[in-house]
């Protein structure tokens, strides 16, 4: 170390909260390649319509079960039995538009916003290491 190295700029550590944003800035634009994408395309779009609506999205415009089986693999219980009922109720439709399963899905919905601080600490726990 020099003399002169004090005045020098220390390059600034973002913070957890910095990267997450970063993280879900990404993830917005389709640029996020973290596996993490998936779980967080979940959250989302229950958030923004519920399980019936994240399956009708994710099946119209890519593999729902690929989708599905990754975001599983990250889910703790409860949550992964909850995404588990909802898919093979949505699987068992014979018309995607089926109403049949609203009450189900409700159901799973409910029991999502019961568990949803797990699902956010994922998410923050990946944004801690994130290095994008």
């Amino acid at each position: 170390m020099g003399i002169f190295d004090i005045f020098k700029k220390k390059k600034a550590v973002p913070t957890t909260e910095e990267k997450l944003n970063k993280m879900w800035d990404l993830w917005a634009s389709n640029k996020l390649d973290l596996p993490c994408a998936k779980l967080m395309k979940y959250e989302s779009e229950v958030n923004n319509g519920g399980h019936s609506q994240y399956f009708f999205n994710v099946a119209n415009c890519g593999d729902l079960a690929v989708e599905v089986e990754a975001v599983l693999s990250m889910l703790p219980e409860p949550l992964r039995e909850n995404l588990a009922r909802g898919y093979a109720a949505f699987s068992e439709q014979d018309d995607i538009s089926d109403d049949v399963n609203d009450e189900l899905f409700e159901e799973c919905d409910d029991v999502f916003y019961e568990h949803e601080q797990l699902i956010i600490d994922i998410i923050y726990e990946t944004a801690k290491n994130f290095e994008g």
